[in-house]
């Protein structure tokens, strides 16, 4: 092979090193490493919490619909979780760096396989989005399980499709308030911080936002009023400096996901929607 000719071949390697690698992540994405979802079985693993299970296995079985599913005990989730022929669905407790004890509650899906032995972090996460406080829950997690669980479910499916959504997670669902418009937003007491009820009063009904007791925005979410977003918020219940406040607006009607967001909450900001949160709403 002349010189000239070992050039040639070296340069035409060194163009398919990009197709290669290319390849190679294209393979290796989080898209890819989900796309069998639909096909496999996802276990869903109870809390041990007798009060909750029952109502988390009613809701199972009347809305979940994108893979064949089996409960199971966290006993046996511990046996097989290493098993990569299953996904679980369970609900984790999340500690944030600057607290001292985990203070959200999150319904997480991850992927089994040989990492779990090395502890939970190091599963595949699918979606994850959080669903009460880990201590003390107020009981608005039971209006609002069939939606999270629609919103998980929605968000796989688009996962398998779209790796920007696999790794935006669910704060992407945001710019669906441009879609907004023609639509009423429901705030509940409960979900403002200090200070915004009556900063949200004075855009009613310029904006379609209105403020209502949390009773009745709940019921709202239960009657999947159309045309409606209704805001939910999570946190810890004791909320201190270093927890975070989880913000979103649901669609009561279709259960699609408008806003998600969260922020730290310091001994300026406490839990709920901020000045900032309702900015961004009020512009969509």
């Amino acid at each position: 092979m002349t010189i000239r000719m070992k050039r040639f071949v070296l340069a035409a390697l060194a163009s398919l090193v990009p197709v290669i690698l290319s390849a190679q992540a294209q393979i290796n994405t989080k898209k890819t490493k989900i796309e069998d979802f639909t096909e496999k079985t996802t276990k869903i693993v109870l809390t041990g919490n007798l009060f909750f299970d029952a109502a988390f296995k009613d809701e199972i079985r009347s809305r979940w619909r994108i893979s064949p599913f089996e409960f199971c005990t966290l006993q046996e989730f511990e046996k097989i979780r290493t098993d990569d022929e299953y996904y679980f669905l369970m609900v984790v407790k999340g500690q944030f760096r600057k607290e001292s004890e985990p203070g959200l509650a999150m319904l997480s899906v991850m992927k089994g396989g040989a990492a779990a032995a090395k502890g939970l972090d190091r599963m595949l996460d699918v979606v994850t989005v959080p669903v009460m406080s880990a201590e003390d829950p107020d009981g608005r997690e039971f209006v609002f399980l069939p939606a999270l669980l629609d919103i998980v479910q929605e968000h796989i499916l688009l996962s398998m499709e779209k790796d920007i959504a696999a790794y935006s997670g669910l704060a992407n669902y945001t710019m669906n308030l441009s879609r907004s418009d023609d639509m009423d937003i429901v705030f509940a007491e409960d979900d403002l911080a200090d200070g915004m009820k009556e900063e949200l009063v004075k855009l009613h009904p310029r904006h379609g936002i209105s403020v209502t007791d949390t009773d009745e925005a709940d019921r709202m979410m239960t009657d999947r009023r159309p045309g409606t977003l209704i805001s939910y918020t999570v946190s810890p219940a004791d909320a201190k400096p270093g927890s975070y406040c989880y913000k979103m607006l649901i669609n009561a009607e279709t259960h699609e996901l408008f806003y998600y967001r969260k922020h730290r909450i310091t001994k300026r900001f406490g839990p709920g929607f901020l000045l900032e949160d309702i900015s961004r709403i009020v512009s969509r």
